[in-house]
């Protein structure tokens, strides 16, 4: 196995320092943390994809553009994760900085931020998928495209029935809040359809060309070097 300073020094800095500000931002989340029973639940894949990501991405790497959407995912899954995303305060930080809520603006019922990072999850990830499978799979463009496409509407509904298996078996009586439903018996075709609409912005982005002459920009400064062989 190569050694961790290796794997580390290997990598981009401005994505080393990402993954630093990713480690940050969980201890922050977590101190004085409101749900201290639902808090494992929540960051545990986010504290395990934290420390597995050197590896990963110098085995499998990424151009910065892309490794930049993943970061901006991660982080706000891990503000959500704090308020088990059902009790995100954004109605409270509005009334603070503008003198109104947001909820009272549009009408809203419940906590619209687990919508807000549903809807992340197919803006942001879609390229870096795409561009995954273009690097790794050789897909040409458009099918990359159409891959990564597919590939977030399967990683929805595979994480809502994860989800929906999870609060059975963990969760119990607060599975209503862990899994953020807040009583909508439609919440996760609603969640569903959120990152399906993020996908299909995210691919009218990647039509303007823009992303994938950037990206391949990006891809040609990350091909890992090789370890200097140590010295007997």
């Amino acid at each position: 196995m190569i050694p961790g300073a290796v794997v580390w020094n290997g990598l981009p800095a401005p994505q080393r320092r990402m993954i630093m500000l990713l480690g940050a931002a969980i201890v922050a989340a977590n101190i004085k943390q409101p749900y201290p029973d639902l808090a494992p639940l929540q960051h545990g894949p986010t504290v395990l994809l934290f420390l597995v990501a050197p590896w990963l991405l110098r085995r499998w790497p990424l151009s910065t553009r892309a490794v930049v959407s993943l970061w901006l995912f991660l982080l706000l899954h891990t503000l959500a994760a704090r308020y088990i995303y059902s009790y995100v305060p954004y109605d409270e930080w509005a009334r603070l900085v503008f003198g109104r809520d947001v909820s009272g603006i549009f009408g809203w019922k419940r906590n619209g931020f687990d919508r807000l990072v549903h809807f992340a999850f197919g803006a942001l990830l879609t390229l870096p998928v795409a561009e995954a499978a273009r690097r790794f799979g050789r897909l040409r463009r458009g099918w990359s495209l159409a891959f990564a496409f597919a590939a977030i509407g399967l990683g929805s509904a595979v994480y809502e029935i994860f989800e929906w298996l999870l609060t059975i078996v963990a969760a119990g009586e607060t599975a209503d809040y862990y899994n953020g439903q807040q009583g909508d018996v439609w919440d996760p075709q609603k969640d569903m359809a959120a990152a399906q609409i993020g996908s299909l912005i995210a691919l009218a982005v990647a039509a303007t060309g823009q992303w994938s002459r950037r990206a391949r920009m990006d891809i040609l400064s990350v091909v890992p070097r090789k370890p200097e062989k140590e010295r007997p």
